[in-house]
């Protein structure tokens, strides 16, 4: 029983400290904008990434194996 209600009390004070809290919702934030910023830049940004993995393809195509 000694176990269970270490753990009971490990677990509740875990729940309620919130040290910390701040910093993953300012990654999660950091990582929205990082989402939104690239399907806006995706446009524009594609057909040139499109046409450096065709000249890459083509180039690694023609080496010997």
């Amino acid at each position: 029983m000694t176990t269970i209600s270490t753990t009971y009390r490990w677990a509740t004070r875990l729940l309620a400290d919130q040290r910390g809290q701040d910093m993953i919702e300012y990654a999660l934030v950091a990582a929205l904008v990082v989402v939104l910023v690239a399907s806006g830049l995706a446009p524009w940004v594609g057909p040139t990434l499109s046409q450096i993995f065709s000249r890459v393809g083509s180039a690694l195509s023609g080496t010997p194996q």
